[in-house]
């Protein structure tokens, strides 16, 4: 006879998520998330102002463009698999079996670690070979496999992290990951300016802070999951895999970390072309990355709070919330789109300022912007839709449709496209096509697919036995 844990109550005090008014509770989850990505996206935007400033734009290269697309393809996977694990715990959560979510915390921690330790291998094998893949300016390559070989050799630090912080906001409580971001980014700031602009140690002062800066946020963040309610207190010596809670987690999250890998794939391919227009444009288009780092920490944290939301309110039950919930983030996701993409069109040439004096940069960067802004609209759905999909345990489809209209389809545009008209506005006219044509995907399938139905028949499923109980 299978052993049956005791379920103990999920909640003690009211749960924004699951009760009350939807746009108040997402936003009371989504604000602190934002501020938490915000500083988070300070550690390499904090490297590229300090360096950029004090090194030149060579060094800005290097800890930007290609080498941040790089790390985000090793980095990016095991950040899908955390996404797996938030949003089945979050489901636990909402359902309000403490015992699983014990056992789906400790799961998490433990492909944390091994995760981290993969990354690390990885990483220091293959960022040369990496490098060169890309077409790395001759000027930039050897700054750039500096950077690149500290950063990944302290990169468990920042996937553990990114799991912690993970389970937190799918326990709902987006505060604490946000506090420990903005100690980890002073001591970032701290560290960058002693590092580079006074002793002198050039993009290498830059990667030890950075990495430092997210051991400072670890130990935090570790130290706080052992303060959590004994139920589902973080306690090292049951950090381990429990077979269910990994396969559920997998489900999830490796589709969403293919997806990922397939998104810096495209990026890169994006990247090459970059590169081939030269230093000044591959500088001009780092910091571009810098600044729309903006938009997607916006959207991003819209798109994580739609994954908790859903995912707590999935496994409650209360699917007509869930459905209300992803009607008012789309509005509210569209409204501020708009309203970033007008400010970064007004006041973009002051955001450059912030990473380089040098005008031909300024110039190009400037195209760039100019020409991708006004579009970010049409991705909206996309972050939306996939991540209250995913909240509902179904991550196939999702994946599918990304890996196809952003995708494969921005590989077909680079590869045909730009060897007809080859520009800097056709390489970036990559990311508008695909984008149009995904999000369009996205809401056919949320209007016709099935992805609610299966929760459907199981509540039904679950009454009628409960009706026969009493009968």
């Amino acid at each position: 006879m299978p052993h049956v844990s005791t379920i103990e109550t999920s909640q003690t005090t009211t749960n924004k998520i699951l009760d009350g008014v939807i746009w108040k509770g997402i936003l009371s989850f989504f604000f602190p998330i934002l501020l938490g990505t915000f500083f988070q996206q300070l550690y390499n935007t904090v490297d590229a102002i300090v360096v950029g400033q004090f090194l030149g734009k060579q060094a800005l290269a290097a800890v930007g463009g290609g080498t941040s697309t790089i790390i985000n393809l090793l980095i990016g996977f095991f950040t899908g698999l955390s996404s797996g694990a938030s949003v089945v715990i979050s489901q636990r959560y909402g359902s309000g079996r403490m015992d699983r979510v014990s056992n789906a915390i400790h799961t998490a921690i433990a492909l944390s670690v091994v995760g981290g330790i993969i990354i690390t291998v990885l990483g220091l094998a293959m960022t040369d070979f990496s490098l060169a893949l890309i077409d790395t300016p001759e000027d930039v390559h050897p700054l750039a496999a500096l950077y690149m070989k500290i950063y990944f050799g302290g990169s468990l630090t920042l996937v553990v992290y990114n799991m912690a912080s993970g389970i937190f906001r799918a326990l709902g409580d987006s505060r604490h990951p946000l506090y420990f971001l903005i100690a980890g980014c002073v001591t970032n700031i701290v560290l960058d300016v002693v590092l580079v602009g006074f002793v002198g140690m050039g993009v290498e002062g830059a990667a030890i802070a950075t990495v430092f800066s997210q051991l400072v946020s670890v130990v935090l963040s570790i130290i706080w999951l052992r303060k959590l309610p004994a139920a589902y207190r973080l306690s090292i010596r049951k950090i381990r895999f429990i077979r269910v809670e990994f396969v559920d987690m997998m489900k999830i999250g490796v589709p969403a970390g293919i997806q990922s890998i397939m998104y810096t794939i495209s990026n890169l391919i994006i990247q090459t072309n970059i590169n081939s227009f030269g230093t000044d444009t591959a500088a001009a288009y780092s910091a571009y990355g810098k600044i729309d780092a903006t938009f997607w920490m916006i959207v991003n944290a819209f798109g994580i709070a739609m994954t908790t939301f859903v995912g707590q309110n999935y496994g409650a039950g209360k699917i007509d919330r869930v459905k209300k919930g992803v009607n008012q983030t789309l509005l509210m996701s569209g409204a501020t789109t708009i309203v970033i993409s007008v400010l970064f069109c007004v006041f973009g040439r002051y955001a450059y300022l912030l990473f380089t004096s040098d005008e031909a940069v300024i110039d190009i960067g400037m195209q760039i912007l100019l020409f991708i802004v006004p579009t970010y609209i049409t991705y909206i759905a996309i972050e939306i839709l996939s991540g209250a999909i995913r909240g509902a345990g179904k991550a196939f489809v999702p994946t599918v449709i990304c890996i196809t209209g952003v995708c494969l389809l921005r590989i077909i545009w680079l590869e045909v496209a730009v060897p007809i008209y080859r520009s800097v506005y056709t390489v970036c006219a990559a990311y508008p096509v695909t984008w149009t044509v995904t999000s369009i995907l996205f809401l056919i399938y949320y209007k016709k697919g099935a992805w609610l139905e299966d929760r459907h028949h199981e509540l039904k499923l679950k009454w009628l036995k409960m009706k026969h109980h009493r009968s």
